[in-house]
């Protein structure tokens, strides 16, 4: 197996487009054999994807990425791991132990299409984005600017902006007025694929119709978000069978591995002396979530 990370000076650099160098893991029985640095040679965003397809790179940990290039990567067949950030070798280490925590900051985190982080508000959690702000989890809510590649994408949505890249600005909150995510805040617009699902379906539906330059606030209900929480997606396991989980405290998101070996994020959610609490849905299911979006640009 190989696993990438986006790299600067010993740390996962935080933003997938604009890194320069990704340090390339081959592991073996879960353990890391050897390691390069490699270059992107200044690409960006979807054509990173090819890249690390062509270097056959099986898993991608990067910091904030956006829906589109989840999509381009998911389509390459790579696992993507948003919001990691720190020493980059202890990251990927952590990645093997399957004890990978996830900062809550990448586009996935809400991400809008699970693919996101990121995202940026994508609805599919076991992509890793970005969500997000998914997705980011994730979709990729969080706004880090995805582009779209690796095959035409299906639109499910009707408005003059389906199936166009947009950029949007947007503002989150709860209905208590707290904010939750803000592309402002980061800088840097949303870019995502108008109607292919990347967001989440009513902050995708209210960008189909708008006008360049037009802002509008809209209100969600879970339905239209992240969906309302599942009971079968709370388990509860004893300590002693998840080894790492001693070390874990209620609030952390964290990365486990399903049986075919994919990560997917839970939140432990209880934990006493003998048994662990993990809830494997959407941090934000069963929200209500209030948003300003301003649409800068279709292309």
């Amino acid at each position: 197996m190989k696993i990438a990370v986006t790299y600067e000076n010993g740390h996962i650099f935080q933003h997938f487009g604009r890194t320069e160098h990704f340090k390339v893991y081959d592991v073996e029985d879960g353990k890391i054999v050897s390691s390069q640095i490699m270059g992107s040679n200044g690409i960006g965003h979807g054509a990173l994807a090819g890249l690390l397809a062509e270097n056959t790179i099986d898993v991608l940990i990067c910091g904030g990425l956006g829906g589109g290039a989840m999509n381009a990567l998911t389509n390459a067949g790579i696992t993507v791991i948003a919001g990691a950030e720190g020493d980059a070798d202890q990251v990927v280490e952590s990645y093997l132990r399957g004890e990978l925590v996830s900062s809550g900051a990448n586009c996935d985190h809400h991400g809008h299409g699970e693919g996101h982080e990121c995202g940026h508000h994508g609805d599919g959690d076991e992509d890793g984005c970005c969500g997000h702000h998914e997705e980011g989890e994730e979709g990729c809510g969080s706004g880090c600017g995805g582009c779209c590649g690796g095959g035409a994408p299906q639109i499910i949505l009707d408005g003059k902006n389906a199936g166009k890249n947009v950029k949007v600005h947007y503002r989150g909150t709860f209905n208590d007025g707290t904010q939750f995510d803000s592309s402002y805040d980061r800088g840097e617009p949303l870019e995502f694929i108008c109607g292919a699902g990347m967001m989440i379906t009513g902050f995708d539906k209210a960008v189909a119709d708008m006008e360049v330059g037009q802002t509008v606030d809209i209100h969600l209900m879970p339905e239209e978000a992240y969906g309302m929480p599942e009971p079968d997606r709370i388990i509860t396991i004893a300590i002693a069978q998840l080894p790492g989980s001693e070390n874990l405290n209620v609030g952390e998101r964290v990365y486990l591995r399903n049986m075919n070996g994919q990560p997917f994020p839970v939140t432990v959610t209880a934990k006493d002396d003998v048994n662990i609490t993990l809830d494997a849905n959407h941090e934000m299911a069963g929200k209500e979530l209030n948003f300003r979006i301003e649409l800068i640009e279709v292309q």
